[in-house]
């Protein structure tokens, strides 16, 4: 296939490129950062001017860095509103038959994000008719794409929209709270920080899984949203117990209530992802990876 890849250059970008030539596709991978693989293109840019034909669009550029840059950045994030209906009209134009917009958890509404049990979010949970509110302007911008992706499929565009939960992998920057575990765990850091009281539940997937059910939604024509996650609610002191016991030492946990640390619990439902996709890289796993890299 003819495949344009926006934001090839980041993180999930780079590892679907990848995985994209491996398997035989013609990628043009674009981002404002050029890799020797990647051309720099701002993809606002080409969406308003690019009348080429491809095959297949997987929508991965957007403006995000971690919570801090969630909290302290709205207006920069919020441009991502207009990078998303500049790509959307640019499917209508150009008549793509096939897209995947990647929108993402941060997309739910906080109110079923609370303290308290465990709530797994179904992709019912999003109403587009009456949606709650999402997490700050991140979770808006791609609150807002999601709807626009009607608009494209009304144009004759098959959309898959995916809502990635906490993806990690060993090469992730680490404005992200797993690489910034990792680091300060091959640091022995003691006491080893984490933002918030600790309790917060996250549902990790690693990138690897997040690749191959991106690849294998296009491949079975999955429509409409899917959750990619495990289901598995993982907390911030669990995951601090995980690293730092992988890395061979026991450090006391010191918690900045402070500090920026989102919704409560974000964990998925992840059944119908499971469709199609079984995941096969463990937390456990994943965290020996990366403290091996």
């Amino acid at each position: 296939m003819r495949v344009l890849l926006t934001g090839a250059a980041g993180f999930v970008g780079r590892h679907l490129h990848q995985a994209l030539l491996d398997r035989g596709d013609q990628v043009l991978g674009i981002d404002l950062n050029a890799t020797p693989l990647v051309h720099s293109i701002d993809a606002l840019d080409f969406f308003r001017r690019d009348e080429e034909r491809f095959d297949l669009a997987i929508h991965c550029a957007a403006i995000v860095g971690g919570r801090a840059s969630i909290d302290g950045s709205p207006l920069g994030v919020a441009t991502n509103l207009g990078l998303d209906a500049w790509f959307m009209r640019w499917l209508a134009r150009t008549k793509t038959p096939r897209a995947v917009y990647f929108s993402s958890s941060a997309a739910y509404p906080v109110a079923l994000q609370q303290p308290g049990p465990v709530r797994r979010l179904v992709e019912t949970d999003i109403d587009y008719q009456q949606p709650g509110r999402p997490d700050a302007t991140y979770g808006l911008a791609k609150l807002t794409g999601e709807q626009l992706c009607q608009y494209a499929e009304a144009s004759g565009t098959r959309m898959a929209i995916l809502r990635p939960f906490s993806g990690y992998g060993e090469d992730q920057d680490d404005c992200y709270p797993f690489p910034a575990f990792i680091r300060r765990a091959k640091e022995r850091q003691d006491p080893f920080e984490i933002w918030g009281d600790g309790s917060s539940t996250r549902d990790w997937i690693h990138i690897d899984d997040i690749v191959d059910a991106t690849l294998k939604a296009v491949d079975e024509g999955v429509l409409g949203p899917v959750n990619l996650g495990t289901g598995r609610a993982t907390s911030f002191d669990r995951l601090a117990s995980l690293v730092t016991e992988a890395a061979g030492y026991q450090p006391e946990l010191k918690h900045l209530p402070a500090a920026p640390q989102g919704v409560h619990h974000r964990v998925c439902d992840p059944s119908r992802m499971l469709d199609f996709h079984l995941p096969r890289v463990t937390l456990e796993e994943g965290i020996a990876r990366a403290l091996a890299a």
